[in-house]
């Protein structure tokens, strides 16, 4: 019995890491590309990086655990029932309460270690991440202005910079110019030829600003104009601090188990009604683990034909079938229908349920899964015999000989007919692992979202709608990964099971049989092209809208003409309160002309309004007055009732520019973007590496096809986790030099066209170096 034991729990706590691994990896990606960018600009210290690394997996593990559970007993039981190892097991006297007592083992291992993380480790990681980022924030300022972008990320500042230098410990800005917009009519305008921002304290900041001077004017006495200079100055920027929020503005999730308990006892019953949700939640979840087994194990026992892959199916149902009814309750209970503990436990209970319902009928008559299946093609028995007879004589032959005998996909004499049986399994692995990302990340939003659907009373086609047009891009952001487990697992069983010795006995090349593969990874590489050409565009606005819906924030437009600062052709900056963008009027419009190289004004225009003349082709400017400047003093100063400039020679279209995200664009809508936002001065640096990735990401695909072919050779005879192992450190190697490289190049420390390809180029060169080194 302790052989059984040990022979069982290794099965099913094998697979259930493989699971863990790839699911956290999933939701762990979502914030790797932050992570990555602060290594790159070196503004946080390694051991802070590799501290968020640390507090970002207890979050992910509250719900990976539970379904790695699931994936273990699930997988790890339909294998030994498609081996009939299950049946010989039963036979010597195991019974399901038998297989439940030596899984018994495996699941209390994993609910203890859910039990833990979800009461201590994910909201102390939670509390501590958010404690690291304000710490950082200082630190982080620095490298988050932008040369040649208007930065608004300080309270009551508008900040642009002409270039950036990297420094240690922060960066060092050439050409600064600096408004106060504490009074928005009558901004105070510093210059400086160079300037360093050095934190101090967590919500402090100093401006270090070299050879400037400091403009003010009086709005009641337009004669009045005041110019400082100074060869060294600090200016203070005080950010708003984190201790100043309110405590029920500290997320839910981050506040400690005990807390949550006693901070509901000391509220009202409505308000206290959401910390009582998510104290149940944290035991909830975890004992997720132990409900799941229990209707994994008969379910698992059952599984005797469709082996690892109906196991697989099997998870990719009850999971999303128990986080629906999670939500369900929680949704319930956040609306005051149900109490808190029932609605947190709701998923729990009808799983609890159906397991012992399932346990109960298992021990008296061992369950079918395909009872339902046969019981509807019953009719057709007596009609279709001989082709039932054809296909038990399939089942019971060998691969080989089930290939021959089945009807074809293709009929051509390409693909062969060696190709259609690789492209089955290919297609079949492919479209379950598809389900599986699919659903967790599903899973996953509707978690984050959950309090906002609630809040906002969010109507459920709403959420639906936004689900279905947020699936396609969380399908391409993962379609790398993906296409890797995909190839990985096709040809590692079949390496496994000695077909891929069988066919190179005949003669066949192993170039050859993995030939349908990449053909067919170089036509979903090509569909993830025109995807992101034709339809994701389309989706990703639609569902950008809908999220703001859900957010409660206010429908956005993609005309932004309350962006009141805007570079100007000729080195001018404009600052105007208004601008109606239907008429091409402006009110109160300042304009400052820039020397390029002494960086100091050299004239300033102010108009109480200004509006555009067709007939002329200028701006025609009303009641303001203009000042020409030489160093720190007035040369000139004039006021005017109605003039004119023909320098400024901007046409109303320029300030009439498109606010839209990469995403929401094909690739000749993002090239005309990005060269309309270089005229105004706006930094364009991260929409060229974008722009790029439009074209390199879909092919990383194809690539990704053929580097998994060694390694699913080469990996296969150690087994599965070895063969997960090396998917899930590929993919981690893969994510880093791409998050890297588009770091990099978002800062150019890499060429946009370098930083977007670099990954291809990488991966490429060792896909084919080692396709090259295998045994054909």
């Amino acid at each position: 019995m302790r052989i059984l034991t040990r022979y069982i729990l290794r099965e099913v706590t094998s697979h259930a890491l493989i699971g863990a691994a790839i699911f956290t990896f999933v939701l762990f990606t979502r914030d790797l590309g932050r992570i990555l960018e602060l290594v790159v600009r070196a503004s946080a210290p390694l051991p802070s990086v590799a501290e968020i690394f640390f507090y970002t997996v207890p979050f992910a593990l509250t719900y990976t655990i539970p379904m790695s559970v699931l994936v273990g007993i699930l997988i790890g039981l339909s294998r030994l029932a498609a081996d009939s190892e299950i049946t010989a097991m039963r036979a010597s006297g195991m019974g399901v309460w038998s297989f439940g007592r030596v899984l018994a083992i495996f699941v209390a291992g994993a609910w203890t270690l859910a039990l833990v993380n979800g009461l201590y480790l994910a909201p102390w990681s939670l509390a501590s991440l958010a404690r690291l980022e304000d710490q950082l924030k200082g630190a982080q300022a620095s490298y988050e202005v932008q040369p040649r972008v208007f930065y608004e990320g300080f309270p009551k500042l508008v900040l642009y910079v002409q270039d950036v230098h990297s420094a240690q410990g922060g960066a060092v800005w050439d050409g600064v110019f600096l408004a106060d917009i504490s009074d928005a009519s009558n901004p105070r305008i510093t210059l400086a030829r160079e300037g360093i921002l050095v934190p101090e304290g967590r919500d402090r900041l100093h401006l270090h600003l070299k050879e400037g001077s400091t403009h003010e004017t009086d709005p009641a006495q337009a004669d009045h104009y005041q110019i400082s200079t100074f060869r060294q100055t600090d200016i203070p920027i005080e950010l708003a601090s984190s201790e100043n929020k309110a405590d029920e503005q500290t997320p839910l999730r981050a506040i400690s188990t005990w807390e949550l308990h006693d901070r509901a006892a000391g509220l009202d019953p409505v308000s206290a009604r959401l910390y009582r949700i998510e104290f149940h939640n944290r035991f909830a979840l975890p004992t997720a683990c132990l409900v799941l087994a229990m209707v994994g194990i008969p379910l698992g026992l059952s599984s005797k034909k469709s082996g690892k892959s109906g196991g697989f199916v099997l998870t990719i149902v009850l999971v999303f079938v128990y986080y629906f009814i999670s939500l369900i309750g929680v949704s319930l209970a956040k609306q005051g229908r149900v109490s808190p503990g029932f609605g947190a436990w709701l998923a729990n209970i009808i799983f609890f349920v159906a397991a012992l319902v399932l346990l109960w009928q298992a021990e008296r008559r061992p369950l079918s899964l395909s009872a339902i299946r046969l019981a509807w093609k019953r009719d057709e028995s007596s009609v279709n015999a001989p082709a039932q007879d054809r296909r038990h004589r399939r089942r019971d032959g060998n691969a080989f000989e089930r290939a021959s005998t089945r009807r074809r996909v293709f009929s051509a004499r390409f693909p062969t007919l060696l190709d259609d049986y690789v492209l089955r399994d290919f297609f079949l692995y492919l479209g379950m692992i598809v389900a599986t990302f699919l659903v967790l990340l599903l899973v996953f939003t509707l978690f984050e979202l959950l309090g906002d659907i609630l809040r906002n009373q969010t109507p459920a086609i709403v959420v639906a709608e936004y689900l279905l047009n947020v699936s396609p891009y969380l399908l391409y952001s993962v379609a790398p990964l993906i296409m890797l487990l995909t190839v990985l697992i096709t040809f590692g069983l079949m390496n496994r099971s000695n077909e891929i010795t069988a066919i190179k006995a005949t003669g066949t090349s192993v170039y050859r049989i993995v030939t349908p593969v990449l053909a067919a990874a170089a036509m979903l590489s090509a569909g993830l092209f025109f995807a992101d050409q034709f339809y994701l565009p389309h989706t990703n606005k639609r569902q950008e809208a809908l999220h703001n819906q859900i957010k409660g924030k206010p429908p956005q437009t993609y005309l932004r003409p309350d962006r009141r600062w805007i570079f100007g052709q000729h080195h001018d900056i404009y600052y105007y309160q208004f601008f109606d963008a239907d008429r091409d009027q402006f009110a109160n419009l300042t304009i400052f002309q820039i020397d390029p190289v002494s960086f100091a004004i050299t004239q300033r225009i102010h108009a109480e309004r200004a509006h555009w003349a067709e007939n002329l082709g200028r701006w025609i400017f009303e009641q303001g007055w203009q000042r020409s400047l030489r160093s720190a003093a007035i040369a000139g100063y004039r006021t005017f009732d109605v003039s004119t400039f023909p320098e400024l020679s901007e046409a109303p279209s320029y300030f009439k520019k498109e606010v839209k995200q990469y995403s929401e664009m094909d690739y000749e809508e993002l090239r005309l973007y990005i060269r309309d936002l270089q005229q105004s001065g706006f930094d364009v640096v991260r929409l060229r590496v974008q722009l790029n990735q439009k074209l390199s990401y879909p092919l990383i695909t194809l690539i990704m096809a053929g580097l998994a072919v060694p390694f699913s050779l080469s990996t296969a005879k150690k087994g599965a986790i070895t063969g997960v192992a090396v998917a899930v450190g590929i993919a981690v190697v893969y994510t880093v030099v791409s998050r890297l490289s588009e770091a990099m190049g978002d800062i150019s420390l890499l060429p946009p066209a370098l930083a977007a390809w670099s990954p291809d180029l990488i991966f490429a060169l060792v896909g084919g170096y080692l396709i090259l080194k295998i045994p054909t």
